[in-house]
């Protein structure tokens, strides 16, 4: 098992070898801890015939390593994170051992059950920052996010039904319900037209809106970030007034004014992926990279568009499906079930175990 202070050691190495030598895609994305995604316009399209097509990728290192530096204190935090994660048996040796796809446990080679988790409900709050009525999204926008978060979380969402059979036994259902009042929808205008990935959106008294109870329920902040950015996320063990998503509501559910490729509410299933402590599928490196998660494939980069079945890199299939890559919202639809131990496990720490609102058989 790795030491805890080489996991953490790994998460800021990656970030300064994604900034210095990452030229795997024509688009060149900064592959960082997966805190920013952002569209770009690249050669290679998306897969489905477009020459010039909108890509999804990370567009800075500027959110982590920003946080970084402003608490000294984080890097432990993280530290004592993963040693709690792992005490709960959600983390691996390494990617070396066992073969991606198969299902199997490296060290017995069998297939172990997956286990039945009760159903964990997670309060919602929703802020709408906008500067023009069409960013002042509908409610109706609003609740089809909540749906899908609901639906992708709960392993109800159909497009599980394409799933190949090579990865059917690593599929996992996280079963994390996310609730939303109409009471906690939160609007604003503001005369301002972007809002960076500072965290200003975050803050009352810097124009934006505060965070309501954070140490008990996800806030989500819906505005123009700018420079194409589609969202981003906290991770756990960062500072509680700045914790959760922010989306663009160009990117925000599945109705109204968001826009295709990424209009199916996957951008946010995706941030909150990262908000429950998961990194990117590839491991934002090359094919030693990990991102702690024991049954998700070998790969040295990330999928866009709608990928052939099967894409292979790093001598194993890439499980272009799965919510933590960077395909198309039509193309991405499952957790591994180690990336649902692993979110499972966060919400048992002191970083998440506040947002637990109930449980029920």
């Amino acid at each position: 098992m790795k030491k805890y202070s080489q996991v953490v050691l790994a998460l800021l190495l990656f970030l300064t070898w994604s900034c210095a030598t990452d030229e795997l895609n024509t688009v060149h994305p900064q592959q960082l801890d997966g805190t920013a995604l952002d569209l770009t316009h690249a050669a290679g399209g998306n897969g489905q015939g477009h020459a010039y097509g909108l890509l999804r990728t990370c567009s800075s290192a500027d959110v982590l390593e920003r946080q970084l530096q402003e608490n000294p204190g984080l890097v432990r935090k993280m530290e004592l994170l993963e040693a709690a994660i792992s005490a709960k048996g959600t983390s691996k040796p390494s990617k070396g051992g066992g073969k991606p796809g198969s299902g199997t446990d490296p060290g017995t080679g069998e297939t172990p059950p997956a286990p039945a988790y009760q159903q964990i409900t997670i309060p919602v709050v929703v802020h709408v920052l906008y500067n023009t009525q069409l960013q002042n999204i509908s409610d109706a926008q609003i609740f089809s996010q909540i749906d899908v978060l609901n639906a992708d979380f709960g392993g109800t969402n159909p497009d599980l039904s394409q799933l190949p059979g090579a990865f059917s036994g690593l599929q996992g259902t996280a079963n994390i319900h996310f609730e939303l009042a109409n009471d906690r929808i939160y609007r604003k205008q503001s005369s301002r037209e972007s809002w960076g990935t500072r965290d200003e959106m975050k803050y009352s008294s810097k124009g934006g809106m505060d965070a309501v109870d954070p140490e008990t329920h996800l806030n989500i902040w819906v505005c123009r970030i700018g420079s194409s950015i589609l969202g981003y996320a906290q991770f756990p063990g960062g500072n509680p007034k700045t914790d959760g998503v922010v989306i663009d509501p160009d990117f925000f559910g599945t109705t109204g004014s968001v826009q295709y490729p990424f209009n199916q509410g996957r951008t946010a299933t995706h941030e909150v992926g990262h908000w429950l402590n998961l990194r990117h599928i590839w491991g934002d490196g090359r094919c030693n990279a990990d991102d702690f998660v024991a049954d998700t494939p070998l790969s040295d980069r990330p999928n866009y568009g709608c990928p052939a079945f099967p894409t292979v890199h790093c001598k194993t299939t890439d499980m272009t499906m799965n919510f933590m890559d960077y395909t198309d919202d039509a193309c991405m639809y499952m957790f591994s079930q180690g990336q649902v131990d692993r979110m499972r496990a966060v919400l048992q720490t002191t970083a998440r175990s506040g947002y637990i609102k109930t449980e029920a058989n």
